[in-house]
């Protein structure tokens, strides 16, 4: 079974990936959170030093590029080329208002000539170049049955991998998941498909295998797998409990290392607090504790409320 991690703007960036690679694996390709180049600038430098393959090393990753311009997107891949990456990702998936009124991520959705104008500019150039682009998509932008016309869209491109979440663009990441709209996706694919959304537990991936009368291989998991850090293990059978002696590591290694790169100190204490956000589901009955480390302005405040969280729950 195949686990990749899906990117999470802001959360799973180099220092994330390295941690959690170290300490918990079992995820089979890791996706950057998006480059968006602009005329003249393939990436940023901060984009650049994200996905420098000397701070992912034993990592597989997959750079992912949100644009609507063909120009701009194979001027990143380019660069990712030369950089060793043998494979991009498109985002045609964010929900964002900002990225959607500019035609980006899932608002690429809206216009399909467009699109298919798009994507036989870059797979042109991916034959030229030896470079495989996989393809992050939702249902649609408006309504799901947009799913049909873009399966046929996609039908025409040699995709590497298409990443199907099966909600529109106005869903967001809440509601129930459109299952019978993914069941079409799956019938109607000529491409190795990636399942993608709810996937929280072994419970919900064996539900959602049901559903679609079908083995969930390859899985990709973002929120799920932030939440409980030991999921991809849960679904390779290596374990079938949290692990909260890794948990404390990971959490330490992550305060640790988001030290030394961020400054003032309120900084790494939002970079944690987003992280708690998550990691909270885990701590039944610690409400009040919880609460407190998310208000936490100072790092001994922090370290005292996380220490006796992780430490109790061992």
């Amino acid at each position: 079974m195949k686990i990749y991690f899906a990117p999470l703007e802001g959360v799973t960036t180099y220092i994330f990936r390295n941690a959690y690679n170290e300490i918990y694996g079992h995820v089979d390709k890791y996706f950057s959170p998006f480059l968006s180049p602009v005329e003249n600038c393939p990436m940023t430098p901060r984009e650049r030093k994200d996905i420098a393959p000397e701070n992912n090393r034993g990592i597989n990753l997959v750079p992912q590029i949100l644009t609507c311009r063909s120009d701009h997107f194979i001027d990143a891949a380019k660069e990712l080329h030369a950089m060793g990456y043998s494979e991009v990702n498109l985002n045609l998936g964010c929900p964002s208002g900002t990225v959607c009124a500019k035609g980006k991520g899932a608002g690429f959705l809206k216009d399909t000539s467009s699109l298919r104008k798009f994507l036989d500019d870059i797979y042109s150039y991916a034959a030229s170049d030896g470079m495989n682009i996989s393809i992050k998509t939702r249902l649609g932008y408006q309504e799901p049955e947009e799913i049909y016309t873009l399966m046929d869209i996609f039908r025409d491109f040699p995709i590497s991998e298409l990443i199907v979440h099966p909600r529109i663009r106005t869903d967001f990441y809440k509601g129930e998941i459109r299952k019978e709209y993914y069941a079409y996706a799956l019938e109607h694919a000529n491409c190795p498909l990636v399942y993608n959304g709810n996937i929280f537990s072994c419970e919900d991936y064996d539900s959602f295998s049901r559903t679609f009368e079908s083995t969930l291989d390859p899985v990709m998991l973002g929120r799920g797998l932030v939440s409980d850090p030991s999921l991809a293990e849960k679904l390779k059978g290596k374990t079938s409990e949290t692990d909260f002696l890794k948990l404390k590591r990971f959490h330490d290694t992550l305060y640790h290392e988001y030290q030394k790169v961020m400054s003032p100190d309120i900084n790494v204490l939002y970079k944690m607090r987003e992280l708690w956000t998550y990691w909270q589901v885990l701590f039944e009955e610690k409400d009040r504790d919880i609460k407190r480390l998310l208000k936490a302005k100072k790092y001994a405040e922090y370290e005292e409320v996380a220490s006796r969280l992780l430490s109790v729950t061992n």
